[in-house]
Protein backbone atom coordinates (compact mmCIF):
# COMPACT_ATOMS: atom_id res chain seq x y z
CA UNK A 1 0.00 0.00 0.00
CA UNK A 2 1.35 3.62 -1.07
CA UNK A 3 2.07 5.26 2.25
CA UNK A 4 0.26 8.50 1.13
CA UNK A 5 -3.06 6.57 0.74
CA UNK A 6 -3.04 7.63 4.55
CA UNK A 7 -1.35 10.89 5.38
CA UNK A 8 -1.02 10.80 8.96
CA UNK A 9 0.97 14.20 10.58
CA UNK A 10 0.86 14.88 14.88
CA UNK A 11 0.58 18.73 15.99
CA UNK A 12 -0.18 20.54 18.62
CA UNK A 13 -0.97 17.06 20.53
CA UNK A 14 -3.45 16.20 17.60
CA UNK A 15 -3.31 13.52 15.29
CA UNK A 16 -4.60 14.33 12.01
CA UNK A 17 -5.24 10.87 9.76
CA UNK A 18 -6.30 11.97 6.15
CA UNK A 19 -7.23 9.34 3.50
CA UNK A 20 -5.84 10.33 0.54
CA UNK A 21 -7.26 7.98 -2.47
CA UNK A 22 -9.12 10.68 -3.81
CA UNK A 23 -9.68 8.71 -7.52
CA UNK A 24 -11.51 6.45 -5.80
CA UNK A 25 -13.39 8.39 -3.15
CA UNK A 26 -10.49 7.08 -0.80
CA UNK A 27 -12.25 3.86 -0.96
CA UNK A 28 -10.73 1.56 1.40
CA UNK A 29 -8.62 -1.30 -0.05
CA UNK A 30 -7.55 -4.05 3.32
CA UNK A 31 -4.33 -2.35 3.37
CA UNK A 32 -5.36 1.09 3.89
CA UNK A 33 -8.27 -0.54 6.62
CA UNK A 34 -5.53 -2.55 8.26
CA UNK A 35 -3.24 0.68 8.43
CA UNK A 36 -6.16 2.78 9.44
CA UNK A 37 -6.44 0.08 12.60
CA UNK A 38 -3.11 0.61 13.51
CA UNK A 39 -2.67 3.87 13.11
CA UNK A 40 -6.29 4.35 15.62
CA UNK A 41 -4.22 1.93 18.36
CA UNK A 42 -1.04 3.74 18.19
CA UNK A 43 -3.08 7.20 18.80
CA UNK A 44 -5.32 5.82 21.14
CA UNK A 45 -1.77 4.57 23.37
CA UNK A 46 0.42 7.47 22.73
CA UNK A 47 0.27 9.55 25.95
CA UNK A 48 1.64 12.78 23.85
CA UNK A 49 -1.71 12.33 21.26
CA UNK A 50 -5.16 13.80 23.00
CA UNK A 51 -7.29 13.86 20.09
CA UNK A 52 -7.47 12.43 16.93
CA UNK A 53 -9.14 14.13 13.12
CA UNK A 54 -10.60 11.73 10.85
CA UNK A 55 -10.71 13.02 7.09
CA UNK A 56 -10.64 12.58 3.41
CA UNK A 57 -9.43 14.50 0.26
CA UNK A 58 -10.91 15.52 -2.44
CA UNK A 59 -14.92 14.79 -2.86
CA UNK A 60 -15.19 11.73 -0.95
CA UNK A 61 -14.95 10.97 2.68
CA UNK A 62 -14.55 7.46 1.80
CA UNK A 63 -16.64 5.57 -0.39
CA UNK A 64 -16.90 2.42 1.87
CA UNK A 65 -14.67 -1.06 1.27
CA UNK A 66 -12.67 -1.27 -2.14
CA UNK A 67 -14.94 -3.85 -3.74
CA UNK A 68 -12.84 -4.30 -6.95
CA UNK A 69 -9.68 -4.95 -4.74
CA UNK A 70 -11.74 -8.47 -3.20
CA UNK A 71 -12.38 -6.92 0.07
CA UNK A 72 -15.70 -9.07 0.46
CA UNK A 73 -13.53 -12.27 1.24
CA UNK A 74 -12.89 -15.20 -0.48
CA UNK A 75 -10.39 -18.42 -0.25
CA UNK A 76 -7.30 -19.30 -1.91
CA UNK A 77 -8.67 -19.69 -5.60
CA UNK A 78 -11.10 -17.37 -5.88
CA UNK A 79 -13.98 -20.22 -4.22
CA UNK A 80 -15.75 -18.57 -1.49
CA UNK A 81 -16.34 -20.97 1.09
CA UNK A 82 -18.82 -20.83 4.18
CA UNK A 83 -17.09 -18.71 7.28
CA UNK A 84 -15.34 -16.38 4.56
CA UNK A 85 -17.14 -13.32 4.67
CA UNK A 86 -17.54 -13.54 8.46
CA UNK A 87 -14.35 -13.93 9.22
CA UNK A 88 -13.28 -11.24 6.78
CA UNK A 89 -15.91 -8.93 8.36
CA UNK A 90 -15.05 -9.88 12.03
CA UNK A 91 -11.51 -9.19 11.29
CA UNK A 92 -11.95 -6.24 8.52
CA UNK A 93 -14.71 -3.82 8.88
CA UNK A 94 -15.77 -4.61 12.22
CA UNK A 95 -12.36 -4.18 13.53
CA UNK A 96 -12.15 -0.92 12.24
CA UNK A 97 -14.95 0.54 13.56
CA UNK A 98 -14.05 -1.24 17.05
CA UNK A 99 -10.95 0.94 16.61
CA UNK A 100 -12.70 4.11 16.73
CA UNK A 101 -15.27 2.94 19.11
CA UNK A 102 -12.88 1.83 21.28
CA UNK A 103 -10.12 4.54 20.93
CA UNK A 104 -8.91 6.14 24.43
CA UNK A 105 -8.64 9.80 22.71
CA UNK A 106 -11.67 11.70 21.04
CA UNK A 107 -12.20 10.92 17.43
CA UNK A 108 -13.56 13.67 14.95
CA UNK A 109 -15.07 13.20 11.94
CA UNK A 110 -14.57 16.10 9.29
CA UNK A 111 -16.51 14.42 6.18
CA UNK A 112 -15.51 16.45 3.27
CA UNK A 113 -17.75 14.67 0.69
CA UNK A 114 -19.37 11.29 0.25
CA UNK A 115 -19.52 9.09 2.96
CA UNK A 116 -21.10 5.73 1.82
CA UNK A 117 -21.59 2.49 3.21
CA UNK A 118 -18.23 1.65 5.37
CA UNK A 119 -17.42 4.90 4.71
CA UNK A 120 -20.67 6.56 6.67
CA UNK A 121 -20.47 3.96 9.32
CA UNK A 122 -16.25 5.02 10.13
CA UNK A 123 -18.21 8.67 10.48
CA UNK A 124 -21.20 7.51 12.53
CA UNK A 125 -18.84 5.63 14.53
CA UNK A 126 -16.63 8.92 15.87
CA UNK A 127 -17.39 11.15 18.62
CA UNK A 128 -18.06 13.92 17.22
CA UNK A 129 -18.99 14.54 13.38
CA UNK A 130 -18.70 17.94 11.27
CA UNK A 131 -19.38 17.87 7.78
CA UNK A 132 -19.10 20.47 4.59
CA UNK A 133 -22.09 21.38 3.00
CA UNK A 134 -21.43 19.38 0.17
CA UNK A 135 -21.15 16.14 2.13
CA UNK A 136 -23.42 13.48 1.38
CA UNK A 137 -24.43 9.81 3.60
CA UNK A 138 -25.05 6.91 1.69
CA UNK A 139 -26.46 3.62 3.60
CA UNK A 140 -25.29 2.11 0.01
CA UNK A 141 -25.73 -1.79 0.72
CA UNK A 142 -29.36 -2.03 -0.29
CA UNK A 143 -28.30 -0.75 -3.72
CA UNK A 144 -25.84 -4.07 -4.04
CA UNK A 145 -28.03 -6.56 -2.49
CA UNK A 146 -26.02 -6.70 0.48
CA UNK A 147 -26.78 -6.80 4.15
CA UNK A 148 -25.43 -3.24 6.08
CA UNK A 149 -22.47 -4.49 7.61
CA UNK A 150 -19.08 -2.54 9.46
CA UNK A 151 -21.52 -2.23 12.51
CA UNK A 152 -24.11 0.19 10.73
CA UNK A 153 -27.28 -1.52 12.53
CA UNK A 154 -25.19 -1.56 15.54
CA UNK A 155 -24.48 2.28 15.53
CA UNK A 156 -27.46 3.68 13.56
CA UNK A 157 -30.56 2.68 15.68
CA UNK A 158 -28.46 3.84 18.87
CA UNK A 159 -27.92 7.12 17.10
CA UNK A 160 -31.52 7.55 15.32
CA UNK A 161 -33.77 5.13 16.55
CA UNK A 162 -35.14 1.61 14.94
CA UNK A 163 -37.37 3.52 12.18
CA UNK A 164 -35.30 6.00 11.28
CA UNK A 165 -32.29 3.59 10.64
CA UNK A 166 -34.72 0.94 8.86
CA UNK A 167 -35.28 4.28 6.27
CA UNK A 168 -32.01 4.95 5.44
CA UNK A 169 -31.05 1.55 5.39
CA UNK A 170 -34.16 0.32 3.13
CA UNK A 171 -33.94 2.38 1.12
CA UNK A 172 -30.22 3.39 0.21
CA UNK A 173 -30.96 7.26 -0.53
CA UNK A 174 -28.60 9.60 -0.02
CA UNK A 175 -28.69 12.03 2.86
CA UNK A 176 -27.57 15.47 2.67
CA UNK A 177 -25.63 17.16 5.50
CA UNK A 178 -28.10 19.40 6.45
CA UNK A 179 -30.45 16.27 6.91
CA UNK A 180 -28.05 14.40 8.74
CA UNK A 181 -27.89 17.13 11.13
CA UNK A 182 -31.67 17.33 11.62
CA UNK A 183 -31.69 13.53 12.72
CA UNK A 184 -28.97 13.84 14.78
CA UNK A 185 -25.87 11.78 12.78
CA UNK A 186 -23.98 15.17 12.56
CA UNK A 187 -23.23 17.94 15.16
CA UNK A 188 -22.42 20.87 12.88
CA UNK A 189 -22.92 21.24 8.85
CA UNK A 190 -20.04 24.30 7.36
CA UNK A 191 -19.39 25.60 4.55
CA UNK A 192 -16.94 23.50 3.10
CA UNK A 193 -13.56 26.03 3.37
CA UNK A 194 -14.94 26.32 7.07
CA UNK A 195 -14.71 22.47 7.69
CA UNK A 196 -11.07 22.56 8.12
CA UNK A 197 -10.62 25.36 10.62
CA UNK A 198 -13.60 23.89 12.78
CA UNK A 199 -11.97 20.25 12.88
CA UNK A 200 -8.63 22.20 14.03
CA UNK A 201 -10.49 24.06 16.47
CA UNK A 202 -12.45 21.71 17.90
CA UNK A 203 -9.56 19.12 18.06
CA UNK A 204 -7.05 21.84 20.19
CA UNK A 205 -9.86 22.15 22.82
CA UNK A 206 -10.25 18.66 23.25
CA UNK A 207 -6.60 18.28 22.78
CA UNK A 208 -6.23 20.80 26.23
CA UNK A 209 -9.09 19.06 27.76
CA UNK A 210 -8.56 16.39 30.81
CA UNK A 211 -7.69 13.48 28.17
CA UNK A 212 -8.13 10.56 30.65
CA UNK A 213 -11.44 12.03 32.10
CA UNK A 214 -12.56 12.23 27.99
CA UNK A 215 -11.57 8.62 27.86
CA UNK A 216 -13.48 7.56 30.74
CA UNK A 217 -16.84 9.49 29.58
CA UNK A 218 -16.57 8.03 26.05
CA UNK A 219 -16.40 4.81 27.27
CA UNK A 220 -19.49 5.35 29.79
CA UNK A 221 -21.56 6.75 26.98
CA UNK A 222 -20.57 3.93 24.43
CA UNK A 223 -21.61 1.15 26.46
CA UNK A 224 -25.00 2.95 28.33
CA UNK A 225 -27.08 1.76 26.04
CA UNK A 226 -26.46 -2.16 26.44
CA UNK A 227 -25.76 -1.66 30.21
CA UNK A 228 -28.69 -2.19 32.75
CA UNK A 229 -29.06 1.00 35.29
CA UNK A 230 -27.38 -1.14 38.35
CA UNK A 231 -24.57 -1.62 35.88
CA UNK A 232 -24.39 1.70 34.51
CA UNK A 233 -24.48 3.24 37.98
CA UNK A 234 -21.49 0.91 39.03
CA UNK A 235 -19.18 1.98 35.87
CA UNK A 236 -19.99 5.10 36.45
CA UNK A 237 -18.45 5.31 40.32
CA UNK A 238 -15.59 3.65 39.20
CA UNK A 239 -14.93 5.78 36.45
CA UNK A 240 -15.11 8.84 38.59
CA UNK A 241 -13.06 6.66 41.31
CA UNK A 242 -10.04 6.00 38.61
CA UNK A 243 -10.16 9.84 37.38
CA UNK A 244 -9.61 10.73 41.09
CA UNK A 245 -6.39 9.47 40.81
CA UNK A 246 -4.94 11.52 37.69
CA UNK A 247 -2.97 14.75 37.44
CA UNK A 248 -5.92 16.64 36.24
CA UNK A 249 -8.19 15.62 37.82
CA UNK A 250 -6.47 17.40 40.93
CA UNK A 251 -5.55 20.62 38.92
CA UNK A 252 -8.98 20.92 37.56
CA UNK A 253 -10.24 20.86 41.30
CA UNK A 254 -7.56 22.87 42.34
CA UNK A 255 -7.89 25.68 39.69
CA UNK A 256 -11.59 25.92 40.93
CA UNK A 257 -11.13 26.45 44.16
CA UNK A 258 -8.01 29.31 43.33
CA UNK A 259 -10.39 30.94 40.91
CA UNK A 260 -8.24 30.44 37.97
CA UNK A 261 -8.48 27.85 34.75
CA UNK A 262 -7.21 24.78 35.12
CA UNK A 263 -3.92 23.60 32.96
CA UNK A 264 -4.80 19.79 31.69
CA UNK A 265 -1.52 18.11 30.68
CA UNK A 266 -3.84 15.15 29.94
CA UNK A 267 -2.19 12.86 33.11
Amino acid sequence: MPERWIETTTDHQVTHLTLNRPETLNALTPDMRDHLIDLLAEASADPDVRAVVLTGTGRGFCAGADLRGGSTGASTGGERIAGDVTRTLRLGAQRLISAVLDCEKPVIAAVNGTAAGLGAHLAFACDLVLAAESARFIEVFVRRGLVPDGGGAYLLPRLIGPQRAKELMFFGDALTAPDAERLGLVNRVLPDSELEKTARAWSTRLANAPTRALALTKHLVNTSLDTPRPTAFTAEATAQELNMTTADAREGLTAFTERREPKFRGR
